[in-house]
This record gives C-alpha cells, sequence and structure tokens, in this order.
C-alpha cells in the first residue's frame, strides 16, 4: 500500500493520538492471537527461511533476503524466493526477479510448494513473519536502526505488527542500518530475549563512483527508510542540498517528477533516488534522475552462514 507512516509512530513515547487508538491495537492483537493457535504446521521437504519484521515497512527485508540467496548460491545450493503478490510492490518483485528465481502467490503456502515440486532446495521468503500458514524453518526478525520500533505500540497506535516482547518467541534478529544505536538497541533485546541472536547489516552503495562528491544532490524517495537511505548518502560525502520523502511503493505522476526536476533545476542539483523508486517511474523525462545501487554487507556472515547450511 502506499503508505506514509504518521509520525507520532516514530515519536519517542505515545501522543494522545496513540492512546486513544490502542483499544483498536487490542482487538488486533487478540484476534492474531486465536489465529496463532490455529496455525497449520506443514510437512515441506524445501527449507523454508523467512525474513520479516515487526515494525512496518522498511526494515531492510528484500536487501537481507537478495544477501542470504548470494550466499546460498555460491555454496551450490537452489534458491529462489518467495512473495505475496500485492500489485503495489511489483518494483521489489523486479529486484528480485534480477537477483534469482520468484514465485508470487497470494498465498505463501501455494508459492512454496510450487518451488517445492520444482526441486530447489530453500526458499527465501521476503516478509511473511505473522503469517501462520507456513511454518518456517528458520525466521530473522529485521529492524532499522535508526527507527527501531517507534513509540512501541502495535498497528494503528504504533508501527509494529507485533508486541516487542514477543521477540522471547524468536532466535535471530537483524539490526540494518548505517550502524546507528546499535548498542542501545542490543541492551533493549536482551533485556527481553538474552538468548538471541543478533546480526548486524550495514548498507553500502555499489555504484558510488558514477556521482561526484563537489556536486550538490537533490535526494528523493519512497522507501521505509528514508532517512537511512539519506544519511547513507552523507556518509559517503555526498552533498545533499535538500531530500523529499515520499510514502513507500509511491506510484510516481509525470507531475511528481516534473516538479522535482523543476526543483532541482531551481537549486542547481542533480537528481538521485533509490534502485526500488527508479524501477517505478516509467516517463521520457526519466533519463533526468539517477539512482543509487546499494547492498546490505552481513558484519558477521561467518556465523550467519552457520545458521543458514
Amino acid at each position: 500500500m502506499n503508505l506514509k507512516k504518521p509520525k507520532f509512530w516514530d515519536y519517542k513515547k505515545p501522543n494522545l493520538l496513540a492512546y486513544l487508538l490502542l483499544p483498536i491495537s487490542y482487538l488486533i492483537r487478540i484476534f492474531n492471537y486465536f489465529n496463532s493457535k490455529i496455525a497449520k504446521k506443514n510437512n515441506l521437504k524445501i527449507k523454508t527461511v523467512c525474513v520479516g519484521n515487526f515494525y512496518l515497512g522498511g526494515t531492510g527485508k528484500t536487501s537481507l533476503s537478495i544477501k542470504i540467496n548470494k550466499i546460498l548460491k555460491q555454496r551450490q545450493i537452489r534458491t529462489c524466493f518467495i512473495k505475496k503478490k500485492y500489485k503495489d510492490q511489483i518494483d521489489e518483485q523486479k529486484i528480485l526477479k534480477n537477483e534469482g528465481k520468484l514465485y508470487v502467490n497470494k498465498m505463501r503456502i501455494n508459492a512454496i510448494s510450487q518451488a517445492e515440486k520444482e526441486n530447489f532446495e530453500v526458499a527465501i521468503c521476503d516478509d511473511g513473519l505473522q503469517d501462520k500458514s507456513v511454518d518456517y524453518d528458520l525466521k530473522f526478525v529485521c529492524f532499522n536502526t535508526i527507527n527501531w520500533v517507534g513509540n512501541g505500540l502495535t498497528l494503528p497506535a504504533g508501527p509494529l505488527r507485533e508486541r516487542l516482547n514477543n521477540l522471547n518467541k524468536y532466535e535471530h534478529v537483524f539490526l540494518n542500518g548505517n550502524l546507528e544505536n546499535i548498542e542501545k538497541i542490543s541492551y533493549e533485546i536482551n533485556k527481553i530475549n538474552p538468548n538471541i541472536n543478533i546480526h548486524l547489516g550495514k548498507y553500502e552503495p555499489t555504484n558510488l563512483n558514477e556521482f561526484k562528491s563537489d556536486d550538490k544532490y537533490l535526494i528523493f524517495s519512497g522507501i521505509g527508510n528514508h532517512k537511512t537511505f539519506v544519511e547513507m548518502l552523507k556518509n559517503y560525502g555526498l552533498n545533499i542540498k535538500t531530500d523529499i520523502e515520499f510514502p513507500d511503493h509511491y506510484k510516481y505522476s509525470e507531475k511528481d517528477i516534473s516538479k522535482i526536476i523543476d526543483k532541482a533545476n531551481e537549486l542547481n542539483c542533480e537528481i538521485l533516488t533509490t534502485e526500488k523508486d527508479f524501477i517505478r517511474i516509467d516517463y521520457p523525462n526519466k533519463n533526468k534522475l539517477k539512482f543509487l545501487k546499494s547492498e546490505l554487507k552481513i558484519i558477521d556472515e561467518e556465523k550467519l552462514i552457520k545458521y543458514l547450511i
């Protein structure tokens, strides 16, 4: 969905509006609780790895899914991606297709079963942690190191799909971003589950040589972790004159792009966006835009491989 997060979701403490929405949050949690009690166990031969999140959007799930895929393929393991069918996530589907075989279905379990029939050994599910129709073999809970848990409340009072205390049910957490706030977040996680494995991921650009540090840039994106994207560019020395944030999975109009180009001309800036955003733009003046490609570097890759293999 083209969701622009309410600002109060990312306040350090809940505000009045968040508290007013709490009754709805409680109802959703009760529904999810009973739904989990009727979750099905699957007799799958294919190994399933779920890369999911608690915080809604922008936690690096797709980047981590791609990295896991590369690690396994290097070891001659037949892998594929699994994605639930959403019309507004074509950008992520295209990126995954560029990296390997992708199965898309309205029901993840059906996509996994198809992959099993075609003799794939590992199915990497980009999202789906809360999908109780699949009994995953390995689960990773992703968080962004800037957003962390926002105000700490569950939807719609806050940005969380599950209560943070549910981390005591999981074995692996991934903290993705630019290595901000690692000690503080790790402390909070260990208070809930001292035995959980905390993995670290850092975004690194792969085509930085295409951009000049002495140029000025207008940055825009419609992704879940816009701030992380901007901070990464600043960390690598690019001169960011201004940045514009759109909702996650935003469908750009020709008018949107024209406004961005006019603003860049006014400021005498180059225009830079993400690969995911660039894929969603389909207009003649697209050639005036540049995009940054990035990948997730796993800080403790050898430790991660031990769990994957």
